[in-house]
Order: C-alpha cells, then sequence, then structure tokens
C-alpha cells in the first residue's frame, strides 16, 4: 500500500488504455445521458459535435476505472473527496481508444485528521490521436504512515 509520504510533486502515473465500444457508449447513454449526440448518428452528424460521440460522463466512468486498474495506491483504495475543473474538451468517439495520466500537483498532510492527508493529482485523458478528451483534478484521501514519516 502507499501512503502519504510516497508522493511527491511532479510524480507521474500512466494508467492502462480502453476502447470505447458502440455497444457500450449507447448502452452507457441510454440509462444516464439519452441525448440524441449520444445515440442516434444521423442526428449527432447534424449536431454541435458534428457526429456520435460518448457522454461526457461515460468518459469520466471509463477514465475512473483506468484509475483504479492502474493501482496509484498498490492495492489501497482510491477515496476522492472531490474533483476540480472537470473538462471534457474534444468529444470521445465510439472506437477511440483512452489513456489517462495522473500527475501529483500536491501532497498536504491533514490538519483534522493526523492520520490522513489528500493528494491533488491533474488527470489527463487522451484518445489514440493524443487529443486530450478529459481533465480533471481529483482530490484524493490518503492514510499516512502510522509514524507520519
Amino acid at each position: 500500500m502507499r501512503y502519504l509520504e510516497d508522493f511527491t510533486i511532479g510524480q507521474c502515473i500512466q494508467t492502462p488504455s480502453a476502447q470505447v465500444s458502440l455497444n457500450d457508449s449507447v448502452t452507457f447513454a441510454k440509462q444516464f445521458d439519452p441525448q440524441p449526440m449520444h445515440l442516434d448518428a444521423e442526428a449527432a452528424d447534424k449536431g454541435p459535435l458534428s457526429g456520435l460521440s460518448a457522454s461526457g460522463w461515460h468518459t469520466t466512468a471509463l477514465v475512473m476505472r483506468l484509475i483504479v486498474d492502474a493501482h496509484p495506491f498498490d492495492g489501497g483504495p482510491v477515496l476522492g473527496l472531490g474533483v476540480d475543473d472537470l473538462r471534457w474538451p474534444n468529444p470521445v468517439r465510439p472506437g477511440d481508444t483512452i489513456t489517462a495520466q495522473l500527475e501529483v500537483m500536491s501532497v498536504t498532510p491533514s490538519k483534522s485528521k493526523p492520520t490522513h492527508g489528500i493528494v491533488r493529482m491533474h488527470t489527463t485523458a487522451r484518445n489514440q490521436n493524443g487529443d486530450v478528451v478529459l481533465s480533471m483534478y481529483p482530490n484524493l484521501w490518503v492514510p499516512r504512515r502510522q509514524n507520519g514519516k
């Protein structure tokens, strides 16, 4: 298990990759974001994203899965306190392959809970062409070593 003291500013963690299938994209959209740009190719072609795209929420869920699969805490849980500045600058298309990188931005011991601290990371997800499809700053609750060192 990795502890707060194991993280340093600038440290990067690369996730595995995952392909977004048409079926997964449509299934997610039907249940959670049923808009034409995610469900209907003809309507999507005429829409603001100029083609069928995965929901941004599907992209976010997929990136969360990639983060968990990267094991950033070496078996410890990935406990989020919140996410800042979530952005989807480019659409994810069915067939895209997504990979994410996490960069440690800050490591802060908790003043009220000395057994834990907060690691703020910048998460950037890209498609197979290198286009950024998601950017966010999760704040993660991380345990400290018992002696704090």
